[in-house]
């Protein structure tokens, strides 16, 4: 029975070793993976038909702890609005201009969250939206989709999150209808630990 003991420890000394470091390991800083992460927005157009569009170029970062609390989770991400495409040339360069995003005065809308509700799984991020030179606080509705190990050696986290924008809340006076005055954004946003 003794030899048994001395046995089991010696075998289970490397496993139970390592269980702190593979918990530590979850818990990381991650760069926000553009090939795979999307900034997707949708606005009724008149109340007759959705425009949807997104943004191209963007760039983030976020803290990802899911044995921590709530307070330990964060993320800041920064988009070039020019990059703006809903699958019109026209459009597009209309909603770069003065009636809309002025992206010439204003290139960039950053997010950057303040307090998160919630558990690994999902929950509220509140934060601040700098969006046409006006920042305002919003809530981001998240969802984890999920993490692990990727086939090149590396370790993602990916979540999703909703959220709705009134134009006006952001200087954009543009008047396109009743119907036409909430965006509601989509995110898709997967992580690479660094």
């Amino acid at each position: 029975m003794k030899r048994f003991m001395v046995l089991a420890a010696v075998l289970l000394a490397p496993v139970l070793a390592s269980v702190p470091v593979a918990r530590e390991a979850r818990a990381a800083e991650y760069d926000v993976d553009p090939a795979h992460s999307f900034v997707q927005f949708r606005v009724q157009h008149l109340g007759f038909s959705w425009l949807l569009g997104r943004f191209d170029k963007f760039s983030g970062e976020f803290h990802y702890d899911p044995q921590a609390g709530a307070e330990a989770q964060r993320i800041r991400v920064e988009i070039d609005t020019g990059s703006v495409n809903t699958n019109h040339a026209e459009r597009d360069k209309h909603l770069r201009s003065g009636d809309f995003l002025e992206t010439s005065a204003f290139p960039k809308a950053v997010f950057e969250s303040a307090k998160y509700e919630g558990d690994a799984n999902g929950g509220k991020l509140h934060g601040d939206l700098t969006l046409h030179g006006v920042s305002k606080r919003i809530v981001i509705d998240v969802r984890k989709i999920g993490e692990g190990d990727d086939p090149w050696g590396g370790y993602r986290a990916g979540f999703e999150g909703e959220a709705a924008l009134t134009m006006a809340d952001f200087g954009i006076e543009k008047d396109l209808g009743p119907k036409s005055r909430v965006v509601e954004l989509s995110l898709h946003i997967e992580g690479i630990r660094r």
